[in-house]
């Protein structure tokens, strides 16, 4: 839908896809160092800093082919 606004439709589904890559980075981060964390019953501590590694590499990865897509 935002694409057939024309220039301000692309800039403003940039800004989205940009907001959501700093949102995953910032949480996977965060799990990773300890900052958010699970319950013990979750697995804690250990557990939500390999959850936050996936988050870290998934948003890497997404962010590698959408540039790939994009420029090819």
């Amino acid at each position: 839908m935002a694409r057939k606004g024309g220039m301000l439709g692309q800039v403003l589904s940039f800004l989205i896809w940009l907001t959501g890559i700093i949102v995953s980075l910032s949480v996977g981060f965060a799990m990773i160092d300890g900052i958010l964390s699970l319950p013990s019953y979750l697995g804690g501590l250990l557990i939500a800093s390999f959850a936050g590694w996936i988050v870290v590499a998934l948003t890497i990865l997404t962010v590698i082919i959408a540039l790939v897509e994009k420029f090819s």
